[in-house]
């Protein structure tokens, strides 16, 4: 029973997050949560959709007692169990959420670079201490992860030059970059590329605001007020997260590519299994890093609501390229 009622309670918070709540929905599920309490009464109609998320959250229940159990625990481990995205099955986390696609970086190569490898990097930075890193946002149901994570790199670095810290529009480059595939999905990379090469700019998100699904893309006159895209740099950095550190120091927050397949259940916690290098599915954003615990992990910024992770964080345990965070990285400067 108490599975059941937690249940009801997922679905009723996840209409709450779209908006859409009503008190027919509270009954509905309440009703309908009376019955999967008792299954033998249940008609187990494989074309309902309450009893398909009832089976997904059964599903997940398992699995993240396995994320949890299968590797010893400390208390730095992440940590896995209920959340928004418990009621969806994994085929339908990884086609809404992971549609980022990576492009295949270069190896760094400190003579052919301007990064340049510090001796002594901070034993702990983040951006965010800094005062250049906004809100985090929520892309609902737009599988748009590339855009936001480039859009946010490029607010923080405006800001790191002087500028006032501002929220651009992250629907401009979803409409925009033809390219790429909107809320279906794109590369990080190749937008920054588009950017640099159309010398678009960014407006704010006031003026073009996010509407979460993919639109027609609206043009500014060149002479309107915006960021644009001066530069950027794309590397893999696997074995050599030490320089990345100090890419992220010198440039800015940096955008990565990730294997987020275990993310469906994460709630907190320094991530250290259940992911892969060189299966990137999700663009997130690193504001820092902390090497100054038993693990040292990286600030990861992701674009899923407060309510996921840790206030909308994640953090993955720097060193032997865990999920893949050093394969595809992103610097830009404005």
């Amino acid at each position: 029973m108490a599975h059941s009622l937690t249940f009801i309670v997922l679905i009723i918070y996840q209409e709450l997050l779209t908006g859409i709540i009503s008190v027919e929905v509270i009954r509905k599920s309440l009703t309908e949560g009376e019955r999967l309490q008792h299954s033998d009464t249940f008609q187990q109609d494989v074309n309902n959709e309450l009893y398909q998320r009832w089976i997904n959250y059964q599903s997940s229940l398992q699995r993240q007692a396995f994320l949890n159990s299968a590797l010893g625990k400390s208390n730095q481990s992440a940590q896995y169990g209920v959340n928004q995205f418990s009621y969806l099955s994994q085929k339908q986390f990884k086609e809404q959420y992971l549609t980022a696609r990576a492009e295949a970086a270069p190896k760094f190569d400190q003579s052919k670079s301007e990064i340049k490898v510090k001796a002594n990097n901070p034993p702990r930075f983040d951006w965010r201490d800094h005062g250049v890193v906004g809100p985090v946002h929520n892309q609902g149901s737009c599988g748009g992860c590339w855009a936001f994570s480039i859009v946010e790199a490029i607010e923080s670095v405006s800001a790191k030059g002087g500028e006032k810290l501002q929220q651009l529009s992250v629907q401009q480059v979803i409409d925009c970059s033809y390219q790429n595939q909107g809320c279906n999905g794109g590369s990080p990379v190749e937008a920054l590329y588009w950017l640099t090469q159309s010398k678009l700019k960014l407006v704010s998100e006031a003026e073009y605001p996010f509407k979460g699904a993919d639109g027609v893309c609206q043009f500014f006159p060149q002479a309107h007020a915006g960021v644009a895209v001066r530069n950027y740099s794309a590397y893999d950095f696997s074995g050599q997260e030490e320089v990345m550190m100090s890419a992220l120091v010198d440039f800015g927050p940096l955008v990565v590519i990730v294997d987020a397949i275990s993310w469906q259940d994460y709630l907190g916690g320094i991530i250290q299994h259940h992911c892969s290098s060189h299966k990137a599915n999700h663009a997130v954003l690193i504001t820092g890093y902390d090497t100054t615990g038993e693990v040292p992990y990286w600030i990861v910024r992701n674009s899923w609501g407060t309510s996921w992770g840790d206030d909308g964080y994640a953090y993955i345990k720097i060193g032997n390229d865990v999920c893949g965070v050093a394969d595809s990285v992103a610097a830009v400067s404005v």
